[in-house]
């Protein structure tokens, strides 16, 4: 162990270390308008949390196909693998490499907890080139509930054998941050649009305009 109260990172990974861009491409390459991959994305999490609400559950992928076709109706089956490979595509934000530096030297470990699939995440990492950084990726697959119901963060915990207290989560959704912090693990908001904070939330135990600065702020109130 490190010694810090803040034994482990784990991250979020839509957004929060791969950009969503390379998916207007996808869509325009599906014949749907790029201008809709806020909106799909939304209703992409909108349905999973729901879902997760009423007890059941539901693989990314699958809600990711129905959302398209929510907001683009006209979408054949062949848009929607268009689509989904464009995840395949996702480039990391700049400063992801330096952040996982940080903790290298610092460390702690650096670890994935995603409401997708750890297949794409592991392609994804390898793809960037930042596999070595990684010790773990985990999924809410393995236990069949959404982030940001306590059981994916509590499972992270378990996994990893860290009290929850002694991990923290980081993520660019202040829902993902507010989940971890009710479920006991400290939380780290990255706030690349310079968005306020939604007071309805715990407020997280480190903030910052990118990923290096999170984290420092996470390890320096250890």
């Amino acid at each position: 162990m490190t010694g810090r109260v803040v034994e482990a990172v784990v991250f979020d990974v839509n957004e929060t270390l791969f950009s969503l861009e390379r998916l207007g491409p996808a869509f325009a390459d599906a014949g749907v308008d790029p201008g809709l991959v806020p909106l799909w994305f939304a209703r992409l999490l909108r349905d999973g949390f729901a879902l997760t609400a009423m007890g059941r559950y539901a693989p990314f992928a699958d809600l990711a196909a129905d959302a398209l076709r929510s907001v683009a109706p006209a979408s054949a089956d062949d848009a929607v693998a268009v689509v989904l490979n464009g995840f395949r595509q996702l480039d990391p934000h700049p400063d992801v490499a330096p952040a996982f530096e940080i903790l290298h030297t610092t460390g702690v470990p650096a670890v994935t907890l995603t409401n997708g699939g750890t297949d794409l995440v592991q392609h994804l990492l390898q793809r960037a080139g930042l596999s070595r950084y990684v010790q773990r990726c985990l999924s809410v697959d393995a236990i069949r509930r959404w982030k940001p119901a306590p059981e994916p963060y509590q499972y992270a915990a378990t996994e990893l054998g860290i009290d929850p207290y002694r991990l923290a989560l980081v993520a660019s959704h202040p829902w993902d941050c507010a989940g971890a912090h009710q479920a006991g693990l400290r939380a780290g908001w990255v706030n690349r649009r310079g968005e306020s904070w939604p007071h309805v939330f715990p407020t997280p135990d480190a903030t910052g305009a990118d990923l290096p600065a999170v984290i420092t702020g996470l390890l320096d109130r250890a």
